[in-house]
């Protein structure tokens, strides 16, 4: 009972960690990467879908984004989901392709961004430490019912905080390199 518990906690902080991961991905640095990209739809023949499923994505340089559609017709509806995505991206037709470039970042902006950052990490240390909280109370309910020992409940109480002083230090380490990421000019 007790690993089935440090089982789910474990498993549910990788999750939270990977949905930060993808979350920080999110967040534009000056650079151009094809995860911007991914959760932008597309009006394919009346349904939505995502631009990936709809064209090939790729990076010519540093700074700019290439999408290539796998029909002609598709140049259009791609660059208007792109421009109306919220974004702040600019796309350009040039023949068949969608080209993206990345706007260069201003200090004012940067400061915002990283913000943001402060906050989705933030936010996934409070689900890190909800999750510790869980696991905690399923394991005082396992002592109240003498399913468990004391001193068995307390390492397995141990054994969780440090899990959750293992995620949220691989947190605070994902956000360093991600504010690193941001100031770079």
């Amino acid at each position: 009972m007790i690993a089935d518990i440090k089982k789910s906690t474990e498993e549910k902080m990788k999750k939270t960690f990977e949905a930060l991961k993808n979350d920080l991905g999110k967040v534009r640095t000056g650079r151009a990467h094809t995860g911007i990209l991914d959760h932008v739809m597309v009006d394919y023949y009346g349904t939505q879908t995502a631009i990936n499923s709809v064209a090939n994505v790729s990076l010519l340089d540093a700074r700019t984004i290439a999408v290539t559609p796998w029909e002609k017709k598709m140049v259009a509806a791609i660059e208007k989901a792109i421009r109306d995505a919220g974004l702040g991206l600019n796309p350009s037709t040039m023949g068949e392709t969608v080209r993206v470039p990345m706007p260069p970042l201003t200090e004012e902006r940067r400061r915002d961004l990283i913000k943001v950052v402060h906050k989705e990490a933030e936010g996934a240390r409070v689900a890190v430490r909800n999750i510790r909280r869980d696991a905690n109370n399923h394991l005082k309910d396992l002592l109240k019912q003498k399913k468990v020992a004391e001193d068995e409940e307390r390492k397995a109480q141990d054994d969780v905080q440090k899990l959750t002083d293992r995620h949220i230090a691989e947190i605070d380490k994902a956000l360093a390199a991600k504010e690193v990421d941001l100031l770079a000019v």
